[in-house]
């Protein structure tokens, strides 16, 4: 009776074993966390993470995109076995699902144009400021009393910024240098101000899924102490 029940009731950490594959998400379109490369592939440090990840759990590691605004609710209804696309640790979050352990941290960041004028977030009341759909960054910009105008990643954030047809954009501190680096145009963008919240970064994972978190939690740990997410 115990082994049926086990059978019928597959324990999260062997179904990702049995199955020989880990499946996680994210938006493609969060550079230089998961985006697009030349060859139509996802790249990115989330996926660089989760294939390690996957190489110390035995499997191998599919890493699908979807719409940011609706990975929760995919993760809930069991299409993926987390989220791992830099979602931010939050309360609201956690009523929901489950997060591992941080993986890494950084924080909201305003970026303007450098011939703006604007050298703080204080400035940018009444402005707009182009943020991804479903993020605090939403929040973020409403607290400075900027009107935030969304979009679907931040690829397209920054190009809104670049082409001067929004006055600012609020988004993870190193995307946006990334961005900057990158874009063409990139380098007539500056940050304004400091970081405005710092966020600690960790994957979603179902909260009926206990022993896979677990499980990823001690492999987070050991890529910590071993120098391999530095």
């Amino acid at each position: 009776v115990i082994g049926a029940c086990g059978k019928d009731n597959k324990d999260s950490l062997d179904r990702v074993i049995d199955n020989g594959e880990l499946v996680v998400v994210g938006s493609g379109g969060y550079p230089p966390f998961n985006f697009i490369g030349d060859d139509g592939s996802v790249i990115g440090f989330d996926v660089d993470t989760g294939a390690e990840i996957a190489k110390r759990l035995g499997v191998e590691l599919k890493y699908e995109t979807s719409d940011w605004d609706g990975l929760t609710e995919g993760l809930r209804n069991a299409r993926y076995d987390g989220i791992l696309g830099s979602m931010a640790i939050t309360e609201d979050r956690l009523k929901v699902v489950n997060f591992t352990k941080p993986y890494y941290y950084s924080g909201a960041q305003l970026f303007v144009r450098a011939d703006s004028g604007i050298t703080d977030p204080s400035q940018m009341e009444g402005k707009s400021v182009a943020v991804a759909t479903g993020t605090n960054f939403v929040e973020d910009a409403e607290n400075i009393g900027a009107e935030a105008v969304l979009y679907q990643d931040d690829n397209a954030t920054m190009m809104e910024l670049i082409n001067g047809r929004v006055d600012g954009v609020i988004t993870d501190r190193l995307v946006g240098m990334a961005a900057m680096g990158e874009l063409a145009g990139g380098d007539e963008l500056m940050m304004a101000g400091e970081i405005m919240r710092l966020e600690e970064m960790g994957i979603a994972i179902n909260k009926d899924d206990e022993t896979l978190l677990a499980k990823i939690d001690e492999i987070l740990a050991e890529m910590h102490a071993d120098g391999t997410m530095t």
